[in-house]
């Protein structure tokens, strides 16, 4: 009768333990989710319309109403067609904009497109001069004023303040004018092909992403920041807005293309969760 008791006893404080641990778990996952959900979220995304600003060789956005009113079945209806280009508004180069044989967006991981990321800040320097180049000096000047090394898997954001131009063509890109001769009328800043070589070869990231229309400045004739970044399978996220609402460190990332087979690039939502 005693040896029963034993067990019985035994096997109670086991239970007692597998439900404090259940509870405990589910604690966890409960203060998670408020966690998550707390959070600041900040749209990094500018709307497309037909104010969107497009590369200047490339078809702007274009939206036709399909249906807008009351149905003679008596319910409200409401559709539209829209044709654009992949790469115009806030949008995302794919590896094969500019390197052979690498990642379409539609097989870019989701991994690459989200995650930890830190904001590096130009806007002092870029805002006097629209054909600044963020540099290797800014990299580190950040990982010196945080005391740390730009975490491995990170996605950089590159603050040129630009966004407050946008959609003014002529303050955003530097030319209202389209077509092939107002390529060399560009002028807005962009990241330095010495920059994006020290990135690849000396840290660790995910993706890139800043707020003018291209990771190369508006005077680039070889685009070597795109082939460099893009041949190592790090997209880019081109025309984004509000960073000056993040912190250099401490948020999180979200973003999310069209997912087009075989596309070079796509439309962005993107966003940041700020801890």
């Amino acid at each position: 009768m005693k040896i029963k008791t034993v067990y019985l006893l035994g096997f109670l404080a086991l239970l007692i333990s597998c439900t404090n641990s259940e509870a405990k778990k589910n604690e966890a996952i409960a203060h998670e989710d408020t966690a998550f959900y707390n959070r600041k979220i900040v749209d990094l995304t500018h709307e497309f319309s037909d104010e969107t600003v497009y590369w200047v060789t490339a078809k702007e956005f274009e939206m036709e109403v399909v249906a807008d009113g009351e149905t003679d079945m008596g319910f409200y209806y409401a559709a539209n067609n829209f044709t654009t280009a992949e790469h115009g508004g806030t949008h995302i180069d794919a590896p094969i904009h500019f390197a052979k044989g690498k990642q379409y967006v539609n097989e870019i991981p989701l991994e690459n497109l989200m995650g930890s990321a830190i904001k590096i800040d130009v806007s002092e320097k870029a805002l006097i001069n629209p054909d600044y180049l963020v540099s290797i000096e800014d990299f580190t000047h950040w990982e010196k004023t945080n005391g740390m090394q730009i975490p491995d898997g990170s996605i950089v954001l590159l603050e040129t303040g630009f966004s407050k131009y946008y959609p003014n063509k002529k303050t955003y890109l530097g030319t209202d004018q389209r077509g092939p001769e107002a390529v060399k009328l560009l002028h807005f800043p962009g990241l330095s092909p010495e920059a994006a070589q020290w990135l690849v070869d000396q840290r660790d990231i995910k993706s890139v992403g800043l707020d003018t229309p291209s990771i190369d400045y508006g005077q680039s004739q070889y685009f070597k920041s795109h082939v460099i970044l893009l041949s190592k399978n790090i997209p880019a996220f081109e025309n984004l807005t509000n960073l000056s609402e993040l912190p250099s460190k401490g948020f999180d990332v979200v973003a999310l293309p069209m997912k087009i087979k075989e596309g070079s690039g796509a439309p962005l939502r993107i966003i940041a969760l700020v801890h």
